[in-house]
């Protein structure tokens, strides 16, 4: 196979019955003498946008001080802050930027104060204001995971991806003058073109794994408790004879990944099925009660569309303004909306930060995962760039200022990592979005209120 440069596609697929599984990248997909980077199967940089709201604790005066979210030292070798001790082992891989504002979040006009959980999200990966309105003249801009999209998702079968967790409503007006289209979703495909995202690890897997068969064929495989792998085990043993001992253990694990990501969501399925006492009455039936569970999930689909070249972007919104969802392994007992407004009280603000960091060890467990699947020359966590932050910086008196914001993965080199940037006073957040777009290969003027790139 090698010497004579014949050679997988690296868009081979497996299928049968509703099921199209995508490979991941196999060295024989890779031509005989030809360099990685030259060839159809290069590495492609992986874009991932994560949306936390309600701030940070380490956003407010008393958090700055005390370093909640930010390190006290600049630079290189910065020390770990509580908040993101959880990523202490993917030093190499981070770079963390503080100090920016995302102003098109704030209010404009007068008769805008006291929307900003409505605002929030529409602006976060836009960096554009959104228009008041409740009615169908929605007006934000388009997102940076989405413009990275059109230029380098194209040729993916899906150009992107986009997920949440918390409930959506969708439609109609939501509270202070907006629609809540706005406090929906994080992806815009254009100023008025606002992307669903998907809540059900079901509906997310079937779009990753399906064919396009019937509602009703993917029904009875369910009923039948069969997975997915069922209906092409003969493509996969006439697949697996062909190919390497490294590229058969690969593609072993990569089966034993997709069988028992699918066996956690019928898990979930039975759960709810069989109990009828969710505490999530209105959730679809594969919602995981656990939010520990349902973002593993997400992030474990994430992880094999990446892995897989399924699609190279993804949008991830991790909660929605205003939720009042408790999360006891974070050591509060206190909503998380309710913890957000903390008064100023060092003692409820050390909670809340308590809460942060519950959401960063999250935030590690999708960076191990990509960090522990190989890709080509590497791994996937060297050929992605995640992104995570919130829109918000203090909650407590809905600003917008010194919003949390990381970069994790070196993105096929745009970032070394092991760098703390901590930006003057005033510094747009869509500066870091533009530095971002451009060292991924994006060639744009601006963004938002963007004047300029970040020196890292």
């Amino acid at each position: 196979m090698f010497v004579t440069q014949k050679h997988l596609s690296r868009r081979a697929v497996l299928r049968g019955m509703g099921t199209v599984l995508a490979l991941p990248l196999l060295e024989a997909m890779t031509p005989a003498f030809a360099p990685l980077g030259v060839s159809a199967a290069a590495n492609k940089t992986r874009l991932a946008c994560l949306e936390i709201v309600h701030g940070a604790a380490g956003s407010t005066t008393d958090g700055t001080g005390k370093h909640y979210w930010s390190p006290a030292k600049e630079g290189a070798d910065f020390e770990f802050t509580q908040t993101l001790e959880p990523l202490s082992k993917l030093r190499d891989y981070l770079t963390v930027v503080t100090g920016t504002d995302l102003n098109a979040a704030g209010a404009y006009t007068a008769n805008e104060q006291g929307g900003d959980h409505f605002r929030s999200s529409a602006a976060y990966l836009t960096a554009s204001h959104p228009r008041m309105t409740e009615g169908s003249d929605i007006h934000a801009g388009i997102s940076i995971d989405q413009i990275y999209a059109k230029q380098f998702g194209q040729d993916s079968p899906l150009p992107s991806l986009q997920l949440c967790i918390e409930d959506v409503d969708s439609t109609g007006a939501c509270a202070y003058g907006y629609a809540c289209v706005y406090s929906d979703t994080i992806s815009w495909a254009s100023a008025t073109e606002p992307l669903p995202m998907t809540r059900d690890p079901r509906v997310a897997f079937e779009r990753l794994f399906g064919d396009g068969a019937t509602a009703e064929e993917r029904l009875a495989r369910r009923l039948l408790d069969r997975s997915i792998l069922d209906g092409i085990v003969g493509d996969i043993a006439r697949l697996q004879s062909g190919l390497a001992s490294t590229d058969q253990a690969r593609l072993d694990q990569y089966l034993t990944d997709v069988r028992e990501l699918e066996r956690r969501i019928q898990n979930v399925e039975r759960y709810n099925a069989k109990s009828g006492q969710a505490s999530l009455p209105t959730a679809p039936l594969g919602i995981p009660e656990s939010y520990d569970e349902h973002v593993k999930l997400m992030f474990d689909l994430q992880a094999l569309a990446f892995m897989t070249d399924v699609t190279r972007v993804s949008a991830f919104k991790l909660s929605r303004d205003v939720s009042q969802r408790v999360f006891p392994l974070a050591g509060v007992t206190t909503p998380f909306h309710s913890a957000s407004h903390h008064g100023e009280s060092p003692s409820k603000i050390a909670d809340y930060a308590k809460i942060n960091r519950y959401h960063v060890s999250l935030l590690a467990y999708f960076l191990d995962k990509l960090k522990d699947t190989p890709d080509g020359d590497g791994n996937l966590l060297d050929h992605t760039v995640v992104m995570y932050g919130s829109p918000m910086g203090d909650s407590n008196v809905h600003n917008h200022k010194r919003v949390p914001l990381l970069l994790a993965g070196h993105g096929n080199g745009a970032f070394k990592g092991n760098f703390h940037l901590k930006t003057a006073e005033g510094t747009p957040t869509a500066n870091a979005y533009l530095t971002l777009l451009r060292r991924l290969g994006v060639e744009l003027p601006a963004i938002g209120d963007s004047t300029g790139e970040l020196a890292i």
